[in-house]
């Protein structure tokens, strides 16, 4: 029997938060993404399957028994003391997370572009981010700062496109043969620049941008145009104009 499941169902899903190695996917359209691109699941539980089907069903019908295969019912009781809230579809899981290796990512020879987020401060905001980059083709996601990418919030504002790509947290600039990019309000406009092959586009927070050290770092700058009078855009907007910028001049 898995050592992990001798343990009571709300141990587990609470030591799972605090595991490096594990994270705990919320939802229905987050675990239906997982699962699309490859999660080893360990655990998927919920109250109601009969909805778990129906949504299934209707959204994502290619998993075939993927998904109900795996799934054990529990009380709603139960299900409810398994996280901080309950998740707004009625299924929870516990999930490998990917080990990524961050030179690999890097130095993959495709033309797509590496998005680096410098120090975000939201994890709404770093999930809805790595979507942007899932959806546009991006080569991957590389996190620095405190803040986890896997963490529940992050995948629920995702819906677990982390899965779709490699998806890195680093400590600090990483170092590689890319171009560096740096989004900056003082650069060149987007309209006017073509965004070289194997890019990797820095993007800052809303309120303090990118830090000196990084901008001094980069090799070109450049800044999304904007109206007079608005000042910022959300991290995870910013990084869908520039990814379907490069996107669409493919």
């Amino acid at each position: 029997m898995d050592l992990m499941k001798q343990k009571p169902i709300e141990d587990r899903f609470h030591n799972a938060r605090n595991d490096e190695s594990l994270v705990v996917i919320e939802g229905f359209h987050p675990l239906k993404h997982a699962i699309r691109f490859g999660v080893d699941l360990l655990e998927v539980v919920s109250p109601d399957l009969d909805e778990l089907g129906v949504l299934q069903a209707e959204y994502a019908p290619d998993l075939g028994t993927k998904m109900s295969d795996q799934v054990t019912e529990v009380s709603k009781n139960v299900f409810e003391r398994l996280g901080p809230s309950r998740p707004p579809t009625g299924v929870i899981a516990i999930a490998r997370r990917p080990k990524v290796d961050l030179a690999k990512m890097l130095n993959d020879p495709d033309p797509a572009p590496v998005v680096l987020l410098e120090n975000p401060r939201n994890l709404f905001n770093i999930g809805a981010a790595v979507r942007a980059a899932a959806a546009a083709g991006a080569a991957g996601v590389v996190n620095t700062g405190n803040l986890d990418p896997w963490k529940p919030a992050a995948l629920t504002s995702g819906v677990g496109l982390q899965f779709a790509l490699p998806v890195a947290q680093s400590k600090h600039l990483p170092q590689c043969d890319r171009t560096l990019v740096a989004v900056d309000l003082g650069g060149e406009s987007l309209s006017d620049f073509q965004l070289p092959d194997r890019a990797l586009l820095a993007f800052g927070t809303e309120r303090q941008g990118l830090t000196q050290n990084l901008l001094d770092a980069a090799t070109t700058r450049v800044s999304i145009p904007m109206e007079n009078g608005v000042s910022s855009l959300n991290l995870a907007t910013s990084v869908a104009v520039v990814l379907y910028h490069w996107k669409l001049r493919q």
